[in-house]
């Protein structure tokens, strides 16, 4: 298993940006498949972004394509997720999640490890 911390969560108003961070702790984090994913209170878990180990595949959910970025560096163990043009309707606690393996998923069941989540509030 590997232990997934987040930051970068906070208040910020409708259009504004967010960078959020997830540091990996483990030898092995360039050998992981990453993805971020967002829940909202009272809705389910939904996937937002996924980014393979070599960063040559990213998937995007429709509603953040555009707008927001994820990107790794596999020498710091951290990925990361660009928030761009941030919408009320982003507001969420955001998730960063392992795979334990290399390919890219937007599957939820696919990630063995979680981290405890950043929240990210959008004010209109």
């Amino acid at each position: 298993q590997v232990q997934l911390v987040e930051s970068g969560g906070g208040l910020v108003q409708a259009g504004g940006s967010l960078r959020l961070s997830c540091a990996a702790s483990g030898r092995t984090f360039s050998t992981y498949a990453m993805g971020w994913f967002r829940q909202a209170p009272g809705k389910e878990r939904e996937f937002v972004a996924a980014i393979s180990w070599g960063s040559t595949v990213t998937y995007y959910a429709d509603s953040v394509k555009g707008r927001f970025t994820i990107s790794r560096d596999n020498a710091k163990n951290t990925v990361y997720l660009q928030m761009n043009s941030l919408k009320p309707e982003d507001t969420a606690l955001y998730y960063c999640a392992a795979r334990l393996t290399s390919g890219a998923s937007r599957r939820e069941t696919d990630f063995a490890s979680w981290g405890q989540g950043t929240q990210v509030t959008v004010s209109s």
